[in-house]
């Protein structure tokens, strides 16, 4: 490799990653945030399949374990919150929407920062407004700091990465869900427990509430949206976002108005249009692409942080594995092109079925969640269903995600970690601060 200087765009989970297996391979990182601060809020992530074998190379799995959010499960609830059915959290990789590593954003950020300490640079409260590329390095223009001249910059400032834009303009298609969800934290009151508790409201809406570490709540709204319909509910003020909220969700019932109040009080609501970005390419010239600025799964496919830690591995591999970052870049997108795509392919009827619109929807989803489910006896003295996950003893049919879709460990030769690509397996942690 004769890149010895990178810039990476984004200080949230593939940046700071990056940044760790880069400096293991000798090269200087320098890191630019548009935020003033690393930003510790959030909602739970999983890190699963892949994602967690790179969390376990790097070293960092059992201090993601140690600040997992405690959450048991997901449980499906009824307007009074009684359980309609509930699935207990996964055990190693087997499934369930609840994963066994839970962890917050935020938290899973400041992890990996950690990791890096000593060995980045980070500049807070700036961003990239210009690239120039030349033959043997590329010129930056920042929004405050004079230019600068790196051997190559990778874009990891997420789905909306105004870098990429920079580079690829529109060639990269964000394929909208037709899904917008606002997230902040709220108090933690006494009925709140450490299951995931999901309500389905007709409308196409719904409402969520989660554990975490910290003694709050991590609350969510979604709803049902065109897809072609008006701007993305993410540039909206702030007030104009909250009034939006009460109109849709005032009548939804079970913790609405709770949630609502919390929402007018929080100093962390995020708002966004769920949807998925899909890059013909992942690099151009001497830029490329890592974690959701090239290929964001959404949220609701539960692989986004994990396609975000293989994707920084891998980069990082190839660029050291070759002496041409042109080469570098060909086996990253190689490489990795097919588990992305795995990822990226949603069950049928994602998002649209688990908001339905109808009371008859309603209806047939809860019939749906019971059917995937076991009787147990419930809380609330009535019927309600649990499933435990199985995980088959073959090693040669466990798979890589909890989704089922096929992406298997044997060995770690059908991942994108596998024995195909040896050639930049980093070394085992070492006792200094990476």
């Amino acid at each position: 490799m004769t890149a010895r200087r990178v810039l990476i765009s984004g200080a949230s989970i593939a940046g700071p990653a990056l940044a760790v297996w880069l400096h293991r391979y000798g090269v200087d990182t320098v890191i630019v945030e548009r935020a003033p601060e690393l930003r510790r809020g959030g909602q739970n992530v999983d890190v699963r399949g892949a994602g967690r074998e790179v969390a376990r190379r790097m070293g960092v799995e059992d201090a993601i374990r140690a600040a997992t959010t405690g959450e048991v499960g997901t449980r499906f609830v009824r307007p009074d919150g009684g359980a309609i059915a509930e699935f207990p959290a996964g055990r190693s990789d087997s499934g369930g929407a609840t994963a066994e590593l839970e962890i917050l954003r935020g938290d899973l950020a400041q992890l990996l920062v950690d990791r890096t300490v000593g060995a980045t640079e980070y500049r807070f409260d700036d961003r990239i407004t210009g690239i120039r590329e030349e033959r043997d390095g590329v010129t930056v223009s920042f929004a405050r700091a004079a230019d600068e001249r790196f051997d190559l910059v990778v874009a990891a400032d997420g789905i909306g990465s105004s870098t990429r834009r920079l580079v690829f303009g529109d060639e990269p298609v964000i394929r909208s869900l037709g899904l917008e969800t606002s997230y902040a934290t709220i108090p933690r009151t006494a009925a709140d427990d450490d299951w995931w508790r999901w309500y389905v409201a007709r409308g196409g809406r719904s409402i969520s509430l989660r554990p975490d570490p910290h003694g709050t709540i991590r609350a969510a709204l979604s709803t049902l949206v065109d897809p072609a319909a008006g701007r993305d509910a993410s540039r909206r003020p702030v007030e104009e976002q909250r009034a939006r909220l009460r109109a849709r969700f005032a009548d939804a019932g079970w913790e609405a108005a709770r949630v609502l109040d919390g929402f007018d009080r929080a100093d962390d609501l995020y708002y966004e249009s769920i949807g998925q970005v899909h890059a013909p390419r992942w690099a151009s010239g001497r830029v490329a692409l890592v974690g959701d600025a090239a290929y964001c799964a959404s949220p609701v496919s539960g692989m986004g942080t994990s396609l975000s830690l293989a994707g920084a591995y891998v980069l990082a591999g190839e660029l050291a594995a070759h002496v041409d970052h042109r080469d570098a870049f060909r086996g990253y997108e190689r490489i990795l092109r097919p588990y992305v795509e795995q990822a990226q392919q949603l069950p049928p009827g994602t998002p649209r079925l688990a908001h339905p619109r109808s009371a008859a929807g309603g209806a047939a989803f809860g019939l749906a969640v019971r059917a995937a489910a076991t009787p147990v006896a419930s809380r609330s003295g009535g019927a309600s269903w649990s499933r435990r996950p199985t995980a088959s003893t073959s090693r040669r049919t466990r798979t890589w995600s909890a989704d089922g879709r096929g992406i298997r460990r044997a060995n770690l030769r059908r991942s994108p970690l596998g024995t195909a690509w040896t050639r930049g397996t980093p070394p085992p942690p070492s006792p200094s601060p990476l």
